[in-house]
């Protein structure tokens, strides 16, 4: 299997064996780099593992055939050397591996003879059925002359009604374009009718304010007669507004004039009044002496 990137986010590998694509999607252009790293790391202690198992296997092959050439004289020289005790503390770990790669080969010696057996039981088993299968087939030799016409009237019968079928999935091709057309013509017709109403009501809005025109134009004038009447007015009070300032100021001026004056006369009245009080007082002291 191999990893690729068929974009920035997205990458896919494909399973030869069991026919199927398998992809994945990540959230940045790293997490994908990352993980394409990850996959060929992956791939290659796989390959690696199993390259090491091969080799094994080949290397534990090997010694199993050289140790079965050499097991009779190791056999018999520890039986000459000493007892089974001396013999047993003897074996090396590559004997012990070879007995049990015997022991495995002779349960395989033993399964082999057993599927044997059977194969022989399953040969005799077909040995019969052929027999039954050549009976049949003597017999059916016979009726091969109207087979053959029957099937070749199937055959004929069978070549019009895949034509038939053909012309018919034409036929429903056809109308299935025609069906999708006419969904897609009558969307347009509903886009065409939404968009024709809105122009109808932008239209009458349109009416509407053009009956308002005239009566906003007759307005507009009235508004520009009384702002041309306001600004005359308003430079009338302008003009007014100067000349009270003038009368203002006099006033104000002809005020401060009278005040000095009043002072005048006050401070005279008060004078008098002082005058008054004293020949009132001087009256009052002659009416007592008299």
């Amino acid at each position: 299997m191999t990893f690729t990137k068929t974009s920035q986010k997205f990458g896919q590998w494909a399973d030869s064996r069991a026919n199927t694509v398998f992809g994945l999607g990540f959230a940045s252009e790293q997490q994908l780099t990352k993980f394409a790293e990850k996959f060929q790391e992956i791939k290659d202690a796989a390959k690696l593992a199993r390259d090491k198992s091969q080799e094994k296997a080949e290397t534990l092959s090997n010694h199993s055939q050289e140790s079965g050439r050499e097991t009779p004289s190791s056999n018999q020289a520890s039986s000459i050397n000493g007892t089974d005790d001396e013999k047993i503390s003897h074996v090396s770990p590559e004997a012990d591996t070879l007995k049990t790669e015997n022991e495995r080969l002779k349960s395989e010696v033993e399964q082999s003879n057993t599927n044997a057996k059977k194969w022989e039981t399953e040969l005799q088993t077909l040995r019969d059925n052929n027999a039954r299968l050549v009976d049949a087939l003597q017999e059916s030799s016979a009726n091969v002359e109207s087979w053959k016409k029957q099937l070749s009237a199937c055959k004929e019968e069978g070549d019009a009604l895949r034509q038939k079928i053909a012309e018919l999935e034409a036929q429903v091709n056809e109308a299935n374009q025609e069906k999708q057309k006419n969904s897609q013509l009558t969307i347009r017709v509903q886009e065409l009718e939404a968009e024709l109403h809105e122009k109808e009501q932008e239209l009458e809005n349109l009416r509407k304010q053009a009956e308002i025109i005239p009566q906003l134009m007759g307005e507009c004038e009235t508004i520009t007669a009384k702002l041309q009447a306001a600004e005359t007015k308003n430079k009338e009070l302008e003009g007014r507004i100067e000349g009270l300032q003038t009368d203002i100021d006099d006033g104000l001026q002809k005020q401060g004039n009278v005040k000095g004056e009043l002072k005048k006369f006050m401070d005279i009245l008060d004078g008098k009044i002082d005058e008054l009080h004293e020949f009132r007082q001087g009256l009052s002291k002659l009416g007592a002496d008299n």
